[in-house]
């Protein structure tokens, strides 16, 4: 425990059935909570934007939306940077220290919505610190990824991600909670009473991490392991950005997971603005939960029918629930249908984790395959575990990076919705832009990785 491991042979059956599988689950237990309250803190002000106003703040409804998305963009700038430094530091190393910065944002936080003279650019920097939890799921996902053989990958990594994308949900569930106690007594400071007399702790909103963060920074220090085998420069690692799969990728991710963290951060405001007679913190953690839960089920389906015709069939889903949305929304203001949309909401988070859970499947096979394809006849056993030990590297990678390009869907989504609310009134501009996106990603999908013949098939 907490050491670095000289040799590790995932791919070695008895290897992996002797000692590499138990030690596996034990980083990958530790690696979910981590991964976890990255979630919850990085989307924690698509929930603390809906109650500023109430507690004495004057911010516009385009401000409220920019502090949604500006986690996101931070977040998945990180990402890319965050890509590379496990093969660096270490998987131990950098999952203690990058878990243990959550606490700046939350406790920031936690003392600036007390008091209502705190100016807006101070809560700008605490949204993009934020988005430090969203930087945390590159290395997490490329950490998990060097463990688990080829074969149990998708599932691995699969189970890392959805209870670690459940922090969205959880937090959506658990803060609107929160807010309504004294949790940490006068520790915590005084309550704000809203213009409707009702007490709100807005401070928990932060503070309620904090514990928890701490907590699970000492367990990663202390549980998880370093791969020496994983150890690579940085230099070593750009060689994906010479790879036209990575590319690809990272544009078919951006719609399966860029719409999963975009949705969550903006499906608040987005009831709150086109449903107003409907209480939007009830509801709203229901859909990231069912992104979440649905991506294990996402990856363990690929790893039986391939990940190539699970993302494709997905694509052509996705784009018939947002369809069915645009059916629901009201016009100027009259009609629509809160169940239908939200029904319809529903489907699409289900897809996003599907698809989420499908394309990281696809990474490590199209990777291997690229480099065994390219191996000379009569290779000996050497160069083969070397080529293994390559595609294993840059799978992991291009996993983070990505990883890093999905995630300014949480950027770009609440921008999109806040842009042609402003514009027209109305969200069916942005989710028509979305449609046709997707659409792309079922052209590229079909023609690189899923039809006879295909480049990549994985």
């Amino acid at each position: 425990m907490g050491q670095t491991i000289t040799r590790w042979e995932p791919e070695n059956e008895a290897f992996w059935n002797q000692a590499g599988k138990a030690v596996a689950r034990r980083n990958l237990l530790v690696s979910i909570p981590a991964l976890f309250l990255a979630f919850a803190v990085w989307m924690v002000w698509s929930v603390v934007t809906t109650r500023l106003n109430s507690v004495g703040f004057s911010f516009t409804t385009g401000q409220l939306f920019w502090l949604t998305a500006l986690p996101a963009l931070s977040g998945a700038t990180l990402r890319i940077f965050y890509s590379f430094l496990v093969p660096v530091f270490g998987g131990r190393r950098w999952t203690a220290l990058s878990t243990a910065s959550l606490l700046f944002p939350a406790l920031w936080m936690g003392v600036a919505v007390q008091d209502s003279t705190t100016p807006y650019w101070q809560f700008v920097l605490i949204a993009l610190l934020c988005g430090l939890g969203g930087g945390n799921f590159a290395s997490s996902m490329s950490n998990i990824s060097f463990f688990y053989p080829k074969k149990k990958a998708g599932a691995a990594l699969g189970l890392n991600a959805g209870f670690g994308n459940l922090g969205v949900s959880g937090m959506q569930f658990l803060v609107p909670m929160a807010l309504g106690a004294g949790l940490f007594g006068t520790l915590a400071g005084a309550p704000a009473t809203t213009a409707e007399g009702k007490t709100l702790w807005l401070q928990n909103a932060g503070f309620l991490w904090v514990v928890p963060v701490a907590l699970v920074a000492v367990l990663a220090w202390f549980l998880m392991d370093d791969l020496a085998t994983a150890k690579a420069s940085v230099t070593d690692q750009l060689v994906i950005f010479r790879r036209k799969n990575t590319w690809i990728m990272s544009w078919i991710y951006l719609a399966t997971f860029g719409s999963f963290i975009g949705y969550s951060a903006a499906f608040p405001m987005l009831i709150k603005t086109q449903f107003p007679e409907i209480n939007a913190l009830k509801l709203a953690f229901l859909g990231p939960l069912v992104g979440a839960v649905s991506r294990p089920v996402g990856g363990w389906v690929s790893d039986k029918l391939g990940g190539a015709r699970v993302t494709l069939v997905n694509f052509v889903v996705m784009g018939a629930a947002v369809l069915g949305a645009i059916h629901f929304l009201p016009e100027g203001g009259q009609g629509g249908s809160f169940p239908g949309f939200f029904a319809m909401f529903l489907l699409l988070f289900f897809t996003t984790g599907i698809g989420n859970g499908s394309t990281f499947r696809m990474i490590p096979v199209m990777f291997r395959g690229f480099h065994e394809g390219n191996m000379p006849l009569g290779a000996s056993p050497s160069d083969r575990d070397q080529a293994t030990r390559q595609a294993g590297k840059e799978s992991a990678a291009v996993i983070g990076f990505t990883s890093a390009i999905g995630a300014y869907g949480g950027f770009l989504i609440p921008l999109g919705f806040g842009s042609a609310l402003k514009a027209t009134g109305s969200a069916n501009g942005a989710l028509f832009a979305f449609l046709a996106f997707y659409a792309t990603c079922i052209v590229a999908t079909w023609w690189w990785y899923a039809r006879k013949n295909a480049e990549s098939p994985c």
